[in-house]
Parts: structure tokens; C-alpha cells; sequence
């Protein structure tokens, strides 16, 4: 157990109490997985809920819920029915609903490590940030050469850019983490989730956060594995929601915008805008092709690269496809998302 941890214990005899708040619809795969995480953490059960906001599923997701309750009636289990399906909605009902001191956030398909909470709790205790978390491990979610590619690729810097806590070892100030874990009267002061935001709400929250005095703070020995969308048309539709709803998010805060949120959509407009010159420009044909033929090469290396690295060649062609298909639907989502009103998003 982590040193503030002791140390709010020695002083006032009682550890703060702590509610996990999740957002959930149709995990019946891994719902049970992250319960069971819980049920593993260091620290003390007696002072830990768990709120499950479900969206209506439509598998066995609740009955799975029931079952492990049922199996575990020492855990302090709640669903929550979340009507409005969306995610920041499931979030702000589990705020409103939740009885610890401290909110910490977790999503359906993750398993937190067995310190996770006493992590979370310790940094904040000592006063490290006003919303703290840490590092994805991020995983397939099952073994196709499909779901590897795709959780490689979430990992990969030229997926990713600099979205540290995929993959950083050094705890430090940041613009976002995720899940996140708050002392629960932060949000007296910041405010609940947006729910007009079915996408990057927690982002949205974090800016407002910042805006306000507040520091995020992502510690590397806060842990969970994250499992990775199984298939090429699921990230491609995970992608697309990001970047739309990121360029709803980024009207309201335009000044939050990192590189690597501005590249993919660049990249998408160059190529349309040569594409379109090359017709009466024939210099500007040269360079289009020029431009997708490095843009592919390093995508062919980079596959290569990590194909030879873990002995697979199913990496070869599944690295420059995933890679590929985070850049253009992000990058067509955010342009269309400028030009469009907020739609529908997805369900929590």
C-alpha cells in the first residue's frame, strides 16, 4: 500500500471511500472480467462500490452482472439504467448516485491492475492531481490476425502520436488520461460530464478542468489493460466516431487541439485539395502521388518492422491497414464533424 494511503489511515483511521463508475452496453465478454479485477484490488473491499450504468443492453450483460453478484454478495454491486444510452449521461448518473468520496471511472472492457484503486487514491491523497490515472496495456480482444493488428496499432506512436499514456513510463502533467479518478466534489466545481458530447466527453471535461486551476496527472504505476477493438470495420467506426465528435468538442475548445489530432485531418484535406488541382495542375498529380507513395511506404516498413519484431507476419499487412484506417476516419470524422451539428453518437 502506497505511503499517503498508510498515512490516511494512521491519521484518521479510515481510508476514503471509493465508487467505480461504468459506463456499459452489451459486454457480456468482459464484464465479468472487470468485475472480477475489482474483486482482486489491494484495497479495502468494505469501502469500495462499484455503479454499472448500463445503456439498455440487449446480450446477457445484466444477467452476467446478476450472476457474478449472486457468486459475490461481499462486493457492493449496483446497476444503474441509463436511458439515454449514451455514455457522459451513464457517467453523470453514476456521480449523482455514487456514495465515495473519490469517483474512479473504468470502462467494461478493461481490467484494472490489483493496485489500481490504492494507485489512484494514494496520488490523489497526496495531492498530485485533481483528475489522476495512467497507462492502457492494450490488448486483442481475441486472437485473429485482425484484433492483433488492431491492438498493435493502438500502441504504435504513427497511430497514436504522442498520446503518452499508451505508452509512456514517466508520471506527468498531461492534457488527458484515461478512465480517471476524482475526488467526488471536483465536480461541484468543474461540473458533470456533457452529455451533447456522446464521444470524448471526458476530454471535454478535462479542458474544462484545466481551464479552471485544475492539473491531470498520469502516473505509470496506475495500470489496466485495455482491450483493443476486434476487427478492421469495428475501428473503423470507433475512428470515425472519435474524429467527429473531436471536432465537436474542439468549437468549444479550440485551443486544446494537439498535433497529433490536427495531422490526420491535414493529411485527408492535402489529398483531396491535389487531387482535385491535379486535374488542370500536373505538378500537383506528381505530388499527390508522391504523397500517398510515402505515406504507404511508411506504412509497409512500419508493418514490416513489427511483423519481424514479434515473429508474425500477419503484422505485415495488419499494421498499414489499422494504421491506415485510424488516419483517414479520423481524419474524414473531424473534417465532417466541422462542417456538421452534433448527431448521433455512440450508445455507453
Amino acid at each position: 500500500m502506497q505511503p499517503a494511503v498508510i498515512n490516511s489511515i494512521m491519521i484518521e483511521n479510515k481510508p476514503p471511500t471509493v465508487s467505480i463508475i461504468v459506463p456499459c452496453f452489451n459486454e457480456e465478454g468482459t464484464i465479468a472480467l472487470l468485475l472480477g479485477a475489482i474483486k482482486q484490488q489491494t484495497y479495502p473491499a468494505s469501502k469500495i462500490e462499484t455503479l454499472i450504468a448500463d445503456g439498455k443492453s440487449t446480450d446477457r450483460t445484466v444477467e452476467t452482472i446478476e450472476e457474478f453478484r449472486a457468486s459475490n454478495p461481499g462486493m457492493a454491486v449496483r446497476i444503474i439504467e441509463n436511458p439515454k444510452r449514451v455514455i457522459p449521461a451513464g457517467l453523470n448518473l453514476g456521480v449523482k448516485s455514487a456514495g465515495g468520496e473519490i469517483i474512479v471511472r473504468l470502462d467494461a472492457h478493461s481490467i484494472p491492475d490489483r493496485d489500481y484503486i490504492t494507485n489512484c487514491v494514494a496520488d490523489l491523497e497526496s495531492g498530485k492531481g485533481d483528475n489522476v490515472g495512467g497507462v492502457w496495456v492494450i490488448k486483442p480482444r481475441n486472437n485473429s490476425w485482425q484484433a492483433r493488428s488492431v491492438a498493435a496499432a493502438a500502441s504504435h506512436k504513427l497511430g497514436i502520436g504522442d498520446a503518452s499514456y499508451r505508452y509512456t513510463d514517466q508520471a506527468q502533467v498531461v492534457d488527458t488520461v484515461p478512465f480517471g479518478a476524482y475526488y467526488k466534489s471536483v465536480f461541484e466545481k468543474s461540473g458533470l460530464f456533457d452529455e451533447s458530447l456522446h464521444t470524448n466527453e471526458d476530454y471535454e471535461f478535462n479542458a474544462r478542468l484545466r481551464q479552471s486551476g485544475g492539473r491531470i496527472w498520469l502516473d505509470p504505476k496506475i495500470k489496466s489493460v485495455y482491450f483493443a477493438r476486434p476487427s478492421f470495420p469495428a475501428l473503423a467506426k470507433q475512428y470515425w466516431r472519435y474524429g467527429y465528435w473531436k471536432a465537436q468538442m474542439l468549437k468549444r475548445f479550440p485551443e486544446t487541439i494537439k498535433w497529433r489530432q490536427a495531422l490526420p485531418p491535414l493529411f485527408v484535406a492535402s489529398l483531396v485539395a491535389l487531387a482535385a488541382l491535379s486535374i488542370w495542375y500536373r505538378p500537383a498529380r506528381t505530388l499527390l502521388l508522391l504523397e500517398i507513395g510515402l505515406y504507404f511506404s511508411i506504412l509497409v516498413i512500419s508493418g514490416i518492422i513489427v511483423g519481424w519484431k514479434k515473429r508474425d507476419p500477419g503484422y505485415i499487412p495488419g499494421i498499414p491497414i489499422s494504421i491506415g484506417i485510424m488516419h483517414f476516419c479520423w481524419g474524414c470524422a473531424f473534417i465532417w464533424g466541422l462542417l456538421k451539428p452534433p448527431g448521433k453518437g455512440k450508445t455507453a
